[in-house]
């Protein structure tokens, strides 16, 4: 059975895409098949594991707003076992259009229920608590929150926890936090 991790915290630059593309590289080194779904408009983990932006499409934005499945949006990568689902910045859009669609909270859990034959699917989520972090933590059976090393940081991972425990409450009662992982730690 496959199993869905959401990459997540509010703030940027605190290493999210960083740890997606080390922990999907990872498992795939140890013979896992590996899929990461680029949820963020900035699409740095595509562009991180070597996807062009003219081999983007269709992207996870098209999957999204047409409420669908296409399994041309899965991109292979020059990591033997590891996929991809591209971002592109049209994504940013997705969170205005989404407004107005029935059940928006699980239009991307809809999308992955259709993928099949991965062990691992990793999100990597926007810097945000909008309706793409939203979709992916309903869709995921456990949330890894890199932390950065600073005060400050911690003021957001309330917020985030308390998000995590309203979709536990309304929307995906098996979410839980896999862990809180301290990134840009300075010895």
């Amino acid at each position: 059975m496959t199993k869905i991790i959401s990459i997540s915290n509010q703030k940027g630059g605190v290493g999210k895409t960083t740890t997606v593309i080390n922990l999907a590289t990872s498992l795939a080194a140890i013979k896992k098949k590996i899929l990461i779904i680029d949820a963020d408009p900035q699409g740095n983990a595509s562009t991180g594991i070597g996807i062009t932006y003219d081999d983007r499409e269709p992207s996870i934005y098209k999957l999204i707003t047409l409420g669908d499945y296409d399994e041309k949006s899965i991109k292979k990568t020059i990591v033997p076992g590891l996929d991809i689902i591209p971002s592109s910045s049209d994504l940013a859009a997705s969170e205005i259009e989404l407004v107005d669609v029935s059940n928006r909270e699980f239009v991307l859990r809809s999308i992955i229920k259709k993928i099949e034959n991965y062990d691992y699917i990793i999100i990597d989520c926007p810097p945000a608590l909008g309706l793409l972090t939203i979709n992916a933590i309903v869709a995921s059976d456990s949330v890894i929150i890199p932390l950065q090393c600073e005060f400050f940081a911690l003021e957001g991972l309330t917020s985030l926890i308390n998000t995590i425990d309203l979709i536990k409450d309304n929307y995906n009662k098996k979410i839980f936090i896999e862990g809180i992982l301290l990134t840009m730690v300075d010895k």
